[in-house]
């Protein structure tokens, strides 16, 4: 067996990993941040170790709320660290959801809740609504990136990952002994609201085949067809747009 072509090609399936599902051009699990930062947990950040092991969406009201023209209008600050091409894509990101929902990401104008984009360490967000300024990262070292753009924000509007889903035993199969020891609380099935809607391999949201493969060995497999592609979604899927209108009423 040629292991120098193995380890070259695991190492091409990294960088497509990383640079499609999360945009950055390391795996995750070597992102390092500040004391200043919130917890992180792969790319979704609490306030504290305990929420670790709740789908703090569900657990609490996380939604946006919706105004009496029946448009959801999120605030938002970008921070000035941004060049003025790196601005345009995450503006873009955000303007995508105008034609294909009731959401609106707006600027803020002195509104108490708002999402604060700013360049830190790695791609992360809170899922769901928290209250104040709440920060969404979008690391400048490669985390601009349309799709990385949109599932994070799909992350703050209430939504997890796919492979995260409540029912995904049932479409994907989780092999443990693939992954990267530390990081099996990644695929933690989460009691997910669904909305009828099926699961989809090819959302946003969806990570790919070799997330935090310990072993170059894949860490989900789908079923029944194993040889399914997934994780490679360049922008939200038509199922995670259905998922997001049914959420918000829109």
């Amino acid at each position: 067996m040629n292991t120098e072509k193995n380890d070259s090609v695991y190492d091409f399936l990294k960088f497509i990993y990383s640079t499609l599902i999360h945009g950055q051009m390391a795996d995750p699990s070597s992102t390092v941040h500040t004391e200043e930062e919130p917890l992180v947990i792969d790319d979704i950040a609490y306030d504290n170790e305990n929420e670790r092991n709740a789908d703090q969406c569900t657990s609490r009201g996380c939604m946006w709320s919706k105004s009496a023209d029946g448009k959801v209008y999120v605030p938002y600050v970008i921070a000035g660290h941004y060049s003025s091409r790196e601005r345009s894509i995450i503006e873009r990101g955000l303007q995508s959801f105008n034609s294909v929902s009731c959401i609106r990401f707006i600027q803020r104008t002195g509104q108490r809740d708002y999402l604060s984009i700013q360049s830190n360490n790695g791609c992360y967000s809170y899922v769901g609504r928290r209250g104040y300024a709440q920060t969404l990262s979008l690391d400048r070292q490669g985390c601009l990136y349309h799709n990385t753009v949109q599932h994070e924000l799909l992350h703050a509007l209430g939504f997890n990952h796919e492979q995260c889903r409540s029912d995904r035993d049932k479409h994907i199969r989780i092999l443990w002994e693939n992954i990267q020891s530390g990081w099996e609380y990644a695929f933690d099935k989460i009691d997910t609201l669904n909305l009828n809607t099926p699961y989809d391999y090819n959302s946003v949201m969806q990570y790919h085949r070799y997330a935090f493969s310990g072993n170059n060995k894949p860490t989900m497999v789908p079923i029944p067809n194993a040889n399914v592609e997934f994780g490679t979604a360049k922008q939200m899927s038509q199922n995670d747009i259905t998922r997001l209108n049914r959420l918000y009423k829109c």
